[in-house]
């Protein structure tokens, strides 16, 4: 039987599952009706974000498996690299 990660991942291409990675860093900020959480990832310096409707515990110093894929977002006219989280469960 399959997980839901591989289901995800057997329909689109482009999304990236990683096991056992340590969040360092977990912000939490409004945008609208959603909480915008943002993690940082240790050994990446890219950021890795998904939304909710509801704030999300904090899980700084915590393993997750993550389902994700690249994306560029525009800050201040700069463009960055961005991770969008579309899977997120703690290890």
């Amino acid at each position: 039987m399959k997980s839901a990660a591989d289901k995800l991942l057997n329909r689109h291409q482009q999304l990236t599952q990683s096991d056992m990675m340590k969040v360092s860093s977990h912000v939490q900020r409004e945008s609208g009706d959603w909480i915008v959480n943002t993690l940082m990832i240790e050994g990446y310096s890219v950021p890795f974000k998904f939304k909710r409707k509801a704030a999300y515990k904090n899980i700084a110093g915590q393993r997750v498996n993550l389902t994700y894929y690249s994306a560029i977002e525009s800050v201040a006219g700069i463009e960055m690299e961005v991770m969008n989280v579309v899977r997120i469960k703690i290890s």
